[in-house]
């Protein structure tokens, strides 16, 4: 499975090329949006820092709920571009498209809808299953 050509992953260079390009597009919409993110977690740090005189409980808590949301934010993106990256590298391997599970080709319409899935659809409903 670990070979780039149409035998071993059934796609042509072109429709590699075609995936590379689309998962390295949102891998890249992900990194601007974590770095607006981040300029925007600076500008509320600074707001805070320069106004709390005044502030009682419900104010701190406020503050503390916000800079909660933003921290988990970014979390969130970072995780998110981990695993376009994560696809990027299994495209490079020739594995992109194959469920790490099983070894099945994903159905093209999951990844379509989801392109840095790494499991079929049966694989994660069982993981799913086994995590409840």
């Amino acid at each position: 499975m670990l070979v780039h050509d149409k035998v071993a992953t059934g796609r042509s260079q072109a429709e590699t090329e075609q995936i590379r390009q689309s998962l390295q597009s949102r891998y890249d919409e992900l990194t601007a949006e974590y770095e607006q993110a981040v300029l925007q977690s600076q500008v509320l740090r600074l707001v805070e820092v320069g106004d709390t005189a005044g502030d009682d409980q419900a104010d701190s808590g406020t503050k503390t709920a916000e800079r909660d949301t933003a921290q988990s934010l970014l979390r969130t993106i970072l995780d998110r571009r981990a695993q376009f990256e994560h696809a990027l590298t299994r495209l490079d391997e020739g594995t992109y498209g194959f469920c790490e599970g099983c070894g099945a080709p994903i159905p093209v319409e999951r990844l379509e809808i989801f392109p840095s899935a790494t499991s079929c659809v049966a694989c994660k409903q069982n993981r799913e299953r086994r995590a409840a």
